[in-house]
């Protein structure tokens, strides 16, 4: 190699300069250059582990605020469905009411409507009696023959006695 001759008398000379360059260059950067960038990293690494613990602390307040709105939404939510029962439980009760009043009121208009066809069918058979015997009564005297009244009401009465059993 041309550039390591060490013959030439001119190589020693920039070897040695090449020494003095070389450490005068490392004394500027370990003294001054390196401290700064130094500096600058830690400084850095510094910014970033505060951003870091801003974020943890910033996570741990929006996870406490996240748990709140769970529990204030299921305590909404259970309150909503304790109102809801509440209403459905005084509907129910409100128709069932209702329903009793009505069932009661349709009792009465039955009763109402029994004893109307009673007194009907009373008065009915009483003029079917009274149609029976005139009836009874006419058809013996067309025959030719004669009954005494109280004969033909006794037997109308036996026969419907026993068309009502």
């Amino acid at each position: 190699m041309p550039q390591l001759d060490f013959s030439n008398p001119l190589i020693i000379a920039q070897i040695v300069w090449l020494l003095i360059l070389f450490g005068l260059l490392y004394y500027l950067l370990t003294v001054y250059a390196l401290p700064r960038v130094e500096g600058v990293l830690e400084e850095r690494a510094s910014r970033i582990a505060a951003d870091l613990e801003a974020a943890q602390a910033a996570k741990s307040e929006a996870d406490a605020a996240m748990a709140a709105h769970r529990e204030a939404t299921a305590k909404a939510r259970a309150e909503a469905q304790s109102a809801i029962a509440g209403a459905m439980q005084e509907a129910q009760a409100q128709a069932a009411k209702r329903a009793e009043e009505m069932n009661a009121r349709l009792a009465r208009q039955v009763e109402e409507a029994e004893a109307r066809i009673a007194a009907a069918r009373e008065q009915a058979m009483g003029a079917l009696r009274q149609v029976s015997t005139e009836t009874a009564a006419s058809l013996i005297t067309k025959l030719g023959a004669k009954a005494p009244a109280g004969k033909v009401d006794a037997a109308v009465d036996r026969i419907l006695a026993q068309r009502a059993a």
